[in-house]
């Protein structure tokens, strides 16, 4: 475990006590610098004590644990996780007012004690940030974490008192999530006999998509609906993004690598571009879906519920950029000649931006329904959990057979074009479309100049 899986596992375990304290905040009127410094210091020292202590008592079975580590960090950290997005949508529970020894030795025993299982996992995936023994390692991962959570629980307890109960549910699912998917990284670094995944970038290099994903979801927070001008913008962005990417991220670099071994390319790149259309065609016949805004229903006849449809759109749509992500990062990965250097960070970066506005066409339509924040936020951010989930398989497909990644490439770049121009007529419909149709002209030619600079 790296330092940045280490800092996210520390933001992920400060979210509980984040929620916590943001419900501390509510309570009070007026939050002063001592109570927050007091909120903080109680929820850090209590997030840093805790995995000190399961560590400490893991140690006694290192021997044990160390045969079933990956899946023991896999199960624990999937329950912490499941956990913590289960309670943000359960009923809201009144924390109790004051910043007394007893009230707040409770809440952080309570916040804590997910930390405990935590502990164990250092045993199980070992932490390598110092180039020393493994205890001192502990030590620092344990401070880190606790400076991590002082710092957030005093931010919660300031934005309980001046926003109120906003962020908690939105928080506690964050959390989980990343708990999930640090999980889902050790258990599939195991599983991973080639260890083409033991490079920390690659793995966390398929995250950057998720920020955009994130923060476009968290937008339901702002409380702002969109206005026809704003989404006409997005869409084209969107679109132009996405189509800029199939064409010179996946289709032209798949045509050059085929023709670098003495092959005619085109033919192989068309007959796979055409099976991505297909593929994504199929999607669209057999999963229902709406389309937010224009209120246009797709795929076999569901009792699925409204806000689950708008989901499952914008799933099918991040389906071809997860492929083209994990495609580009094998290539990376195996060191590819026709492929860019730069083209990875490039490609994730584009996409990052692409997912922002898909996730709050998931998020903010749902929560215009009358659904809670937390909620909407929770399926703006599941919308883009095939980006990341996709790029680690097709990484791992892709160097097990690496001489269909070209294949790969135009296949995802077909299914890219087919989803873009379906996206297309709600720009062209519109009686004013010239902000939609500059955005799409703009984006595409930013993300060829990003590829190719």
């Amino acid at each position: 475990m790296g330092f940045f899986e280490l800092f996210l596992l520390a933001v992920g375990l400060a979210m509980d006590a984040f929620a916590v304290s943001i419900g501390k905040g509510m309570s009070q009127k007026k939050i002063t610098v001592k109570e927050s410094l007091i909120c903080g210091i109680w929820f850090g020292v209590f997030q840093s004590l805790m995995p000190l202590i399961g560590y400490l008592a893991g140690a006694r079975f290192e021997r044990l644990i160390g045969l079933m580590a990956p899946w023991m960090a896999f199960l624990l950290l999937s329950i912490i996780g499941g956990n913590m997005i289960r309670e943000a949508f359960s009923l809201e529970e009144d924390v109790k007012p004051g910043f007394d020894f007893k009230t707040m030795f409770m809440l952080a025993v309570a916040t804590s004690i997910d930390a405990l299982a935590v502990g164990i996992t250092f045993v199980a995936v070992p932490v390598k940030v110092l180039n020393t023994g493994n205890f001192q390692n502990v030590l620092f991962s344990v401070i880190l974490i606790g400076i991590v959570t002082f710092i957030i629980s005093m931010l919660g307890v300031r934005l309980g008192n001046l926003f109120g109960a906003r962020y908690k549910s939105g928080s506690e699912i964050m959390g989980g999530t990343i708990l999930i998917f640090i999980g889902l990284h050790s258990l599939i670094e195991h599983i991973d006999k080639s260890h083409t995944l033991a490079d920390t970038d690659i793995i966390f290099g398929m995250l950057i998509p998720l920020i955009g994903t994130v923060l476009g979801a968290a937008s339901v927070y702002a409380g702002k609906s969109l206005s026809d001008n704003v989404r006409m913008i997005f869409n084209g962005s969107s679109a132009g993004i996405m189509f800029s990417v199939a064409v010179w991220g996946m289709i032209e670099p798949a045509i050059r690598g085929l023709n670098s071994g003495g092959r005619k390319g085109i033919i192989p790149v068309f007959i796979a571009f055409g099976l991505g259309i297909g593929f994504q065609y199929l999607l669209d016949t057999v999963v229902p879906h709406t389309h937010a805004y224009a209120e246009i229903t797709e795929g076999p006849k569901s009792k699925l519920k409204a806000e689950v449809k708008m989901m499952l759109t914008e799933v099918i749509h991040h389906i071809p950029e997860g492929i083209a992500l994990g495609a580009i990062y094998a290539g990376h990965f195996m060191e590819t000649k026709w492929i860019l250097a730069s083209m990875a960070v490039v490609l994730a970066i584009a996409i990052a931006i692409q997912n922002f506005p898909e996730a709050l066409f998931v998020a903010l339509p749902i929560r215009e329904k009358g659904n809670e924040a937390g909620p909407s936020f929770f399926m703006g951010i599941i919308s883009g959990a095939p980006v990341p989930l996709l790029g680690i398989f097709t990484v791992i497909v892709t160097v097990l057979f690496p001489k269909a990644l070209p294949y790969i490439m135009a296949f995802a770049g077909g299914a890219m074009i087919y989803t873009t121009v379906e996206e297309i007529p709600q720009i062209g419909t519109k009686q004013d479309n010239d902000k939609g149709s500059i955005a799409f002209a703009v984006c595409f030619a930013l993300v060829m100049l990003m590829i190719f600079l």
